[in-house]
């Protein structure tokens, strides 16, 4: 059935006009399927909510659990920025062993990018290294199971990437394929590497952006061979290669490299661009951060369960956890609980995306799901709205712009 409840403390006539204006249906309390909200659409399986200071203004369905795909990535970020802080940054431990070799030991930095390896490893040129005799990666930070989040497919695509505890440039390269077959790096910041030409070497010509994760192999190699290159390049002599392997127990760091990244800018990226691997990052980090490392996806999924139980106030039955990305379909939410997230998220609502029409909005799409969160602009703040469509149909678009003629007609 769909119904437009006004709210207790508005009950409108502006809203009846724009129904009428919309062709929308007014609102009916018959418990048999009512008209459509819109010429052509039809929900057959979704849930909306919408307020407007604080009042509920139209509503559907809010009690059903539902997929929501990306938009889940407010939970992801609200829980993160609740507990780690937004000033929090990812730290990167350097050790040097008395044989020479060099120690990186991961926290799970999502951001660890060639920019990040730069400036790591002038901090290294300066505190004196010079010579290094071989390179161990210490991914211990993250004991999981599967790499990858339920949900990823194995692809080569980057939304299908996996979690590490180590793991630079999203465990993605960046490569441009040129017709004569030539390969080199598609980034000024990251130098061409040998891993490139073995992931490259079968594609076409043109622009790439490659998941090298579905090997963990590939994943400490890749390390390696990007630390290597630009200890290099600040004439610092290196030998053998990068293996994995623990940090011995009685070895002090050299140094600790504290990402430039604070965590706010990084729940921001993850929103803005829609970055799986980000948000299971945080997502696994903040399981460590509750329960101890190393992190793992049972503590990732009960810290979060905790926080939307304890913290937000959500009911046990509102939501299911699996993981942080929304790329799960057993991830479960309903309307009126994903209202209350983002009544949390309001103090940081600017970390959204802003589209032409000034509304802060989050999109999440599977096949099959559409939804849409976010807020619209109000004279009182941020006015929160959840769409959610599990069916065939996409018609969320039309369904965003209804949702906005109602708000915009009290």
């Amino acid at each position: 059935m769909f119904r437009r409840r006004p709210s207790l403390c508005h009950q409108y006539l502006p809203v009846f006009l724009v129904g009428l204006l919309l062709g929308i249906a007014p609102p009916t309390t018959k418990t048999a399927a009512a008209p459509d909200p819109l010429p052509g659409v039809v929900i057959s399986h979704g849930g909306y909510l919408l307020e407007r200071n604080g009042c509920r203004i139209a509503d559907y369905h809010p009690d059903t659990p539902l997929v929501p795909a990306s938009i889940w990535k407010i939970a992801t970020g609200l829980h993160a920025l609740t507990l780690l802080g937004p000033d929090f940054c990812f730290e990167t431990r350097c050790y040097y062993g008395p044989d020479r070799t060099l120690y990186l030991q991961g926290s799970g930095d999502p951001l660890l990018t060639s920019e990040e390896i730069a400036l790591l490893v002038s901090r290294l040129q300066a505190a004196g290294v010079r010579e290094i005799k071989g390179i161990v990666l210490d991914d211990s930070a993250f004991r999981l199971s599967t790499a990858a989040a339920d949900g990823a497919n194995g692809t080569l695509n980057p939304y299908d990437v996996a979690n590490s505890g180590l793991a630079v440039n999203f465990n993605t390269i960046h490569i441009i394929k040129a017709p004569d077959g030539t390969i080199r790096s598609a980034e000024p910041q990251t130098p061409t590497l040998p891993i490139m030409a073995v992931h490259g070497k079968r594609l076409p010509a043109g622009t790439h952006r490659i998941n090298i994760s579905q090997d963990q192999e590939q994943i400490w190699r890749y390390a390696g061979e990007l630390l290597g290159e630009h200890l290099r390049g600040q004439g610092i002599t290196v030998n053998g290669s990068a293996r994995p392997g623990p940090v011995p127990a009685n070895l002090m760091p050299i140094y600790r490299h504290v990402s430039s990244t604070p965590l706010a800018e990084a729940v921001s990226a993850m929103l803005r661009y829609s970055n799986n691997f980000i948000a299971n990052q945080l997502f696994l980090a903040c399981g460590a951060k509750h329960f101890g490392s190393p992190a793992t996806w049972d503590k990732g999924r009960e810290a979060m369960t905790i926080f939307l139980r304890e913290r937000v106030g959500l009911a046990p039955e509102s939501f299911t956890v699996e993981e942080g990305s929304g790329l799960s379909r057993k991830n479960r939410v309903t309307p009126r609980a994903m209202l209350a997230l983002l009544n949390a998220f309001r103090p940081h609502a600017a970390l959204l995306a802003t589209n032409p029409q000034g509304i802060m909005i989050k999109s999440g799409t599977l096949n099959g799901v559409y939804t849409y969160a976010g807020y619209f602009p109000g004279p009182q703040g941020p006015d929160p709205f959840v769409l959610m469509l599990n069916q065939p149909g996409n018609h969320r678009d039309r369904l965003l712009r209804y949702l906005e003629g109602v708000h915009r007609g009290l």
